[in-house]
């Protein structure tokens, strides 16, 4: 099957992305710490590739620290959402009753409440921090994930194999792990993949509104709230950030919807 522009475009963008932020672990151009007033808003060239902000520290080195700090964010939010929101969807579309009641209600009544809302009580309770964004992020995004595997759960509940198993006396768990959950992981994994380019947008307004990484940690959201003051006189400060956080939302939208297509969904 050739493979769609969405998932070429989102593969090869999402890849370059990851690996930058992977070697930040182990190599950057610079420390991103390290200040030099000699060298303050340095344009771009070949000695600091993206150029230097006002303390005079390599903004490429930050860009990829940056990355991977926003990126390990996203991945832990999207990973324990999709683990939690399946658990929570596939009892209230399968069970049904009471329990897929309340599992909706508090579904709802998360989503009545605006992300901001959400992040600002978990600050004012446990501070800035990344710990703090990763519990706000959590509980935002567990509800999309609920609903969606409610949806795939009342979609099988009624299907031939399935009522063949309760006939031969399978379980719950039987029926959801063994027979449920095989056939919508290919779902999952586009929501998976789409749910990481929501949480990196996330984090980055997050952080931008000084709720998330806090310095002297670089974080692509902070880095773009801290250069706006200076934006006519050095540009690239505000431009490097604001770049990789559109290519990142863009790589891994595209590549959900590419693998979505591939699937059939």
């Amino acid at each position: 099957m050739k493979l769609n522009f969405e998932l070429k475009f989102g593969t090869a963008a999402g890849v370059v992305i990851v690996a930058m932020s992977v070697v930040s672990f182990f190599w950057t151009p610079h420390d991103y710490n390290l200040m030099d007033h000699n060298i303050r808003f340095l344009s771009p060239g070949t000695s600091h590739l993206l150029g230097t902000d006002n303390f005079g520290r390599d903004i490429f080195s930050r860009i990829m620290t940056g990355g991977r700090n926003s990126l390990l964010i996203a991945v832990c939010t999207v990973a324990g959402a999709s683990v939690a929101g399946s658990i929570l969807g596939l009892i209230a579309g399968f069970t049904g009753g009471i329990a897929g009641e309340i599992i909706m209600r508090i579904t709802d009544t998360i989503n009545s409440f605006p992300g901001i809302v959400i992040a600002l009580l978990f600050t004012a309770v446990m501070g800035n921090g990344q710990f703090t964004l990763f519990i706000a992020l959590l509980i935002l995004f567990i509800p999309s994930y609920t609903r969606v595997m409610r949806t795939i759960a009342l979609q099988y509940k009624d299907a031939s194999f399935i009522q063949a198993e309760r006939l031969l006396g399978a379980g719950f768990f039987r029926i959801t792990f063994i027979h449920i959950l095989p056939n919508v992981i290919p779902s999952l994994l586009c929501a998976s993949v789409i749910g990481l380019s929501n949480a990196i947008l996330a984090e980055s307004a997050m952080s931008y509104l000084g709720m998330g990484i806090q310095p002297p940690n670089p974080s692509w959201g902070r880095m773009l709230y801290e250069s706006q003051t200076w934006f006519y006189n050095a540009p690239w400060c505000a431009v490097a950030p604001g770049i990789f956080i559109m290519l990142t939302v863009i790589a891994f939208h595209m590549l959900g919807e590419g693998l979505r297509r591939r699937f059939g969904g």
